[in-house]
């Protein structure tokens, strides 16, 4: 099930907005079975500045390294810690537990430019050719 309350690039990556303009941002579930089970996690840096598309960062599992984009512009501001002991989270709880970085949006429109969860649904669909 597709979060409501998140929008979603077609790079897989979700924007949860939080308060003010504060997002978290992750993989997407369709994301993460794709990949397969993760087993590493790289992040950036707090204070990393990221415009939108971006590289900021790779995610490694079985099956292949594959970038992260990111998804808007702005600052790093917080990164899940919990990920570089278990980069198992990605797999079991991609919109909970499983986040990857928290920041300031520079450019908030960006955020609303992005697919809704329907639109992402239909997406992933035509993408994956059910």
């Amino acid at each position: 099930m597709t979060p409501e309350d998140s929008r979603y690039a077609k790079s897989h990556e979700y924007v949860h907005p939080e308060a003010g303009d504060t997002v978290v941002i992750g993989i997407t579930d369709y994301a993460q079975k794709e990949l397969g089970d993760v087993v590493f996690v790289e992040l950036p840096a707090v204070g990393t500045e990221l415009e939108l598309g971006d590289e900021f960062g790779s995610i490694e599992s079985v099956k292949a390294v594959s970038e992260l984009f990111s998804p808007v512009t702005g600052e790093v501001i917080e990164i899940n810690e919990a990920l570089t002991d278990k980069p198992e989270l990605v797999n079991t709880d991609p919109y909970g537990d499983g986040w990857m970085m928290k920041m300031r949006l520079s450019v908030p429109e960006e955020v609303d430019e992005m697919m809704t969860a329907e639109e992402y649904e239909e997406y992933v669909e035509k993408e994956s050719g059910h």
